[in-house]
């Protein structure tokens, strides 16, 4: 399938803000399954970008306090980093998934040595069923 991307500026900092789109040819669930932020889930293995994700804190089961970090890029030019944020996730009536997170400070995840502390913007994905 095709991806499409689009962008527009943002009005909250001095950047863009980028939406993906694509249609891929498998169950919600299974597509859920490769993109939903969980501990231990496919994402680090396929994304070059996340080499970890762990929870720090389970508000409840839906609501968590997430660590991602990603590996150092572009031959140690750029350093690892770790982003905090607080994540929701949810499943709707008609088979939507979402994920939603924004940045966050936690008591229990200070900064760590040999990462560089990201900050994200409120960001997230839907994984949408349609017919067929």
């Amino acid at each position: 399938g095709e991806v499409a991307v689009s962008w527009r500026p943002s009005t909250e900092f001095a950047g863009n803000l980028y939406k993906g789109e694509g249609m891929l040819p498998a169950s919600p669930r299974d597509v859920w399954e490769c993109i939903k932020p969980v501990a231990g889930g496919l994402r680090t293995k396929w994304d070059q970008n996340v080499k970890d994700f762990e929870v720090i804190e389970a508000i409840s089961d839906t609501v968590s306090v997430c660590r991602t970090t990603t590996p150092s890029a572009c031959m140690r030019i750029i350093s690892p980093r770790e982003f905090v944020d607080v994540v929701i996730t949810k499943q709707y009536e008609d088979g939507t998934m979402q994920s939603a997170a924004t940045n966050v400070e936690h008591p229990l995840c200070p900064p760590q040595p040999n990462f560089v502390r990201g900050f994200n913007y409120p960001c997230g994905c839907f994984c949408i069923p349609v017919p067929g």
